[in-house]
């Protein structure tokens, strides 16, 4: 499959990552904004990054299998590197990973538009990082 990868700097304090494919119709300008109005609210350490992908149902299926034990493609899943870095110099955070899909068809449910329904993915997910 192929990923791009964005990464985008607007504050110089944070770093958002945005992984995605290029079939995914998403603002990534906007979800870059709304993630780091999110890590203010935690008062994030000025060098700190945070990683967000989006996949596919299989893709997330397989995550959640390997991590939860649940064999089912659920909307988000969330990983905290806050007690425990993957690396002291990348100074990432956590991940939160959306499955676009899953955030289409919730969308649909709760009658709202996708980009809503995916900054709220993004906001429990970064909740979870920092409640874990």
């Amino acid at each position: 499959m192929n990923r791009e990868k964005i990464v985008i700097k607007n504050d110089p304090n944070n770093m958002i990552n945005i992984f995605s494919s290029s079939r995914y119709k998403i603002n990534k300008r906007n979800l870059e904004k709304f993630a780091q109005s999110q890590l203010d609210k935690y008062r994030v350490a000025q060098n700190a990054a945070l990683n967000i992908a989006f996949v596919g149902k299989r893709k997330m299926k397989e995550v959640a299998l390997k991590y939860k034990n649940e064999d089912v493609a659920l909307p988000v899943l969330s990983f905290s590197y806050l007690r425990d870095p993957i690396s002291s110099t990348d100074n990432v955070i956590g991940e939160v990973v959306i499955c676009y899909p899953q955030a289409v068809l919730l969308a649909a449910e709760r009658d709202k538009r996708v980009e809503p329904m995916i900054s709220q993915l993004i906001e429990h997910g970064i909740q979870n990082i920092f409640l874990k």
